[in-house]
């Protein structure tokens, strides 16, 4: 009984060690993985965080207006404050991870190629889509890690060659940060040389609002 009772210990201790060793190790992939990420895409050093100035509102895209009636539980939400994204080395990592696993796992495709028409929002589920798909999973995978909705606005710009584009605007405390299909980078919305349009409200996704210059910086309410 004893030496069967030694020989529990043994395989428990070693258990432990193996479970503690797992974790150690999954801990450093981590932080290597958020070093990897901030590598050419260094976190953001603004004297100022600038902010982009919200207009009238206005009518929400075809587009918007499509997918609400396809995935209408994720389209009925109530109103409510909004939030701004406290940008920490992790949450910025974290934004940047996604932005490169999305661009890099989903193929261009247009619409019409996809679907047969003109104009169709969808979660490039089948690893296909256009500028609005990349912006709506990038929108799901933040949402799912538990960012706040409030700060992750779908964004419709003209981009430099003067067409309808979609981004996924971030609104933090150090600024507002665009993940575009585009663009590698995660960027400040001032580099990235688009003429922003419209986006969804921060109190209401389905209520849209033009924008235009840059206001005073407003105040910040934490993230989560």
């Amino acid at each position: 009984m004893a030496r069967r009772l030694k020989q529990t210990l043994r395989t428990g201790a070693m258990l432990a060690f193996v479970a503690a060793a797992m974790l150690a190790a999954s801990i450093s992939a981590t932080a290597a993985r958020e070093r990897r990420a901030s590598l050419g895409n260094p976190f953001p050093q603004l004297e100022q965080p600038l902010y982009i100035a919200v207009g009238e509102p206005t009518r929400p895209p075809i587009g918007w207006v499509d997918f609400c009636v396809e995935y209408q539980p994720e389209c009925a939400t109530k109103p409510s404050a909004p939030r701004d994204v406290v940008l920490s080395t992790k949450a910025w990592a974290d934004m940047v991870n996604v932005n490169a696993w999305a661009n890099q796992a989903i193929k261009p495709i247009t619409d019409m190629e996809h679907w047969g028409v003109i104009e169709r929002w969808n979660y490039p589920d089948d690893g296909y889509g256009d500028c609005e798909d990349y912006v709506l999973l990038k929108r799901r995978m933040l949402m799912q890690a538990g960012w706040p909705r409030e700060a992750l606005l779908i964004t419709v710009v003209r981009d430099k060659k003067g067409d309808g584009h979609a981004v996924l605007t971030v609104k933090t405390d150090r600024g507002e940060f665009v993940l575009d299909n585009q663009e590698p980078q995660v960027l400040s919305w001032q580099r990235t040389g688009y003429r922003f349009v419209k986006r969804q409200s921060q109190s209401d996704p389905n209520a849209w609002v033009l924008l235009g210059e840059p206001p005073a910086v407003p105040a910040i309410v934490s993230a989560r």
